[in-house]
Order: C-alpha cells, then structure tokens, then sequence
C-alpha cells in the first residue's frame, strides 16, 4: 500500500476531522507556500518553499494539467546556473517573452528580440544567455483533488520542429498540446504521463496520454483549473514560489572627501629691510589647479 493511498482510502472515523497536535505542527515544513515539481537527476522532485520534501520513485509521473501559462516566458540570470544551488530570483525575466517585466529595476533591454542577451553566443558556447520557459500548473494523477504543483518547461520540454516531431509516445508539451487540441479534447480531460529523455543531458521532458478522467475526476479537475493556486502557478517564477527574493544590490561606497588643506596661522610679518619682490612663476602657480575631471 502506498503512503497516499494510506491517507485517502483508510483514514479510520475518529480520525477524519482531527486536526494536527503541536509537535506535527512545530515539524511541518511549507506551511501555506506555494510548491512546485522541479527536475532532479532524471527525478521529479517535489518541492514546498524551496525545499525539498520528496522525489519520485522511477523518471515518470502521471499528472492532470489544469493550467498552462499562455505566452513562452524569458528568464536572464547573470550568473552561471548551479544544479545544486537554491532558486534565486532572475536577474531579468518577462512573462510575455516580449518585453522586460514591469518588476525588473535594470531590464536589460526593452524589446526581448533585440535584447543582446537573445543573440547566439551571449551564453554558455552557442546558447543564448536569455531562456526560454513555459510553466505549467498540475495535479498528481492519484490526488487530483490534492495540490496544485508549479512546473517550468525549459526550451527543450516543449519546443518542437514541426519538420521532425516526435512521436506519439515522445512529443514535447506544445506538440503534446497541440495533438490533444486536434482530437477535440482538452488536457484536463486526460491523465499525461510525463517521463525524462533517458539520452538528453539535461532535464528534458516527453508527455503521451495514458486515459480519459472519469466524470467524477473531470469535475474536480474542472475546478482545480479555476483555483487561485493554478492560476498563481503559471504567473508567479519560480523564485517567487520557492519564496526567494533578490538581493539588494549594496549601496555605493561613497567617495572619499577631499581632505581640506590645512591653512597656516598667519605669522606676524618680521620688520626686515624691504627687498625686491621676487617674480612669481605663473606656470607653477596655475600648475596647483587641476584641469581636468579626473579628481571629481
């Protein structure tokens, strides 16, 4: 028996409107975050506030999708991606893939497509520095009246060459999508089956359909699609739903003040003989005044 079949089909009747003891609240990790499912090493990770809780067992997962962001997003970041590493918050991203989010402080461009972060070579090798995403909003297959998991798509999961698609059992999400589409229903009618490309290097993602939802299921899903948590799963980036925010740049070291010169006391002149006043020497004089910028 399965852990979730556990608490979903054998929940005894003293039990079924208890509520947590102190000490299960005190460990409960998450709380009300938002959680999303992020690629591990050819694992689905499952992760509440940036942490992560669990991984699958095997490199497939069944899923009910409910919601899909419209448009392909871009996300820059200005250093280099570490597997390993937290979630941070991009340093440059757009939802629309357009134009710069309203968010971004220093945009590095106003138009994506001519952003120089668009241009082959600006990234590692041949990449471009700028990424393109699509996130995705779903349910596990065996709990679709469970949790809404965030996912982000990177440019391989879903990007297809309509001259070489995949096939039926390996199509990338949009052409996935699109064959859906075709036959006259929608995502959320269907249990998708996502599993890792075993020959890719990276985390990337084929979908294949493996049933219809029952009508009992469909209509939970229907609703799932209209929750405030699929909704928030397609807008929000991922550093916002694993609760990260972007550092403050520090302040400017202000410059250092110029020391004033000091000023010598005046001397009580010494009754001397007059002489002749020596000549003073202008290139020398006009030689203590900087003209230049440079000490500004």
């Amino acid at each position: 028996m399965s852990g979730l079949a556990l608490f979903k089909n054998n929940i005894p009747a003293y039990l079924k409107n208890a509520e947590l003891d102190d000490v299960t609240k005190a460990l409960v990790k998450g709380g009300s975050k938002s959680k999303r499912i992020a690629l591990g090493n050819n694992k689905f990770v499952l992760k509440i506030g940036g942490e992560e809780i669990s991984k699958s067992a095997t490199n497939k997962m069944e899923v009910v999708v409910v919601n899909a962001a419209p448009d392909v997003s871009r996300t820059f970041y200005a250093s280099a991606y570490d597997p390993d590493g937290e979630a941070t918050s991009p340093d440059c991203w757009s939802p629309n893939g357009r134009t710069p989010d309203a968010s971004i402080a220093s945009p590095q461009h106003s138009n994506c497509d001519s952003c120089p972060k668009n241009i082959e070579g600006s990234g590692q090798g041949k990449t471009k520095a700028c990424r393109f995403s699509r996130r995705i909003a779903v349910v596990l297959a065996q709990d679709i009246e469970g949790d809404v998991y965030q996912m982000e798509l990177k440019s391989k999961s879903f990007f297809y060459s309509k001259k070489d698609p995949g096939d039926l059992d390996h199509m990338p999400f949009d052409q996935y999508a699109n064959y859906v589409g075709s036959q006259g229903f929608s995502l959320s009618n269907l249990v998708t089956e996502m599993s890792f490309d075993e020959d890719a290097t990276v985390g990337k993602l084929f979908f294949r359909p493996t049933r219809f939802l029952e009508e009992d299921e469909s209509v939970i899903a229907k609703r799932q699609q209209e929750s405030p948590a699929a909704k928030s799963a397609v807008t929000m980036t991922v550093a916002q739903t694993d609760g990260v925010t972007k550092k403050a740049l520090p302040a400017p070291t202000p410059e250092p003040k110029a020391e004033a010169e000091a000023i010598a006391e005046p001397k009580k002149k010494e009754e001397k003989k007059a002489e002749p006043t020596p000549k003073k020497d202008i290139a020398n004089i006009l030689g203590k005044w900087s003209t230049s910028d440079e000490e500004e």
